[in-house]
């Protein structure tokens, strides 16, 4: 019995102490990091509460991978509540992503999505695509199942 609470203890140690932190931005700050970017984005806003979300991160994480030369980047947006930062990093250990995370820190949805794009109805996931070096940018206002993020993607570097 000791040894089960200890091997508990331990490994809830290991996966605290390898959760990666999350970074707050504000949107202005966001959107400064995308249009600066010198390589291809990926940009997926979602959340820890969101079904179809948590469905897509893994075929985004796995479809980006196959991207690594042309270095495309996945950057995950968090759009949790305040009250739910703290966790975030925790699930996203859980759930095993690897992509960095960034947790906007914004409470109004009616600001800062039609600063993401006009055609943002508040609703998550989306994912904007972007690509500075030949002026790409695209975004979609609904889940990306994997063969059209596939497609999207060879959008994205070609």
């Amino acid at each position: 019995m000791k040894k089960s609470i200890l091997l508990a203890l331990f490994v809830g140690c290991v996966i605290g102490a390898q959760a990666q932190p999350i970074k707050k931005m504000k949107m202005d700050q966001l959107l400064k990091m995308i249009d600066t970017s010198k390589t291809p984005l990926v940009v997926n806003f979602w959340a820890t509460w969101c079904g179809p979300c948590i469905r897509e991160i893994p075929w985004f994480e796995k479809a980006v991978k196959e991207y690594a030369g042309q270095k495309v980047k996945l950057i995950l947006v968090s759009i949790d509540y305040p009250d739910d930062y703290a966790g975030i990093a925790a699930f996203a250990k859980k759930q095993g992503y690897t992509s960095q995370i960034i947790w906007l820190n914004e409470t109004d949805p009616d600001v800062f999505c039609p600063k993401v794009d006009k055609s943002w109805k508040n609703t998550i996931p989306v994912t904007l695509m972007v690509n500075n070096k030949r002026k790409y940018r695209q975004f979609y206002n609904q889940q990306l199942p994997e063969p059209k993020l596939a497609e999207e993607l060879r959008k994205l570097v070609e």
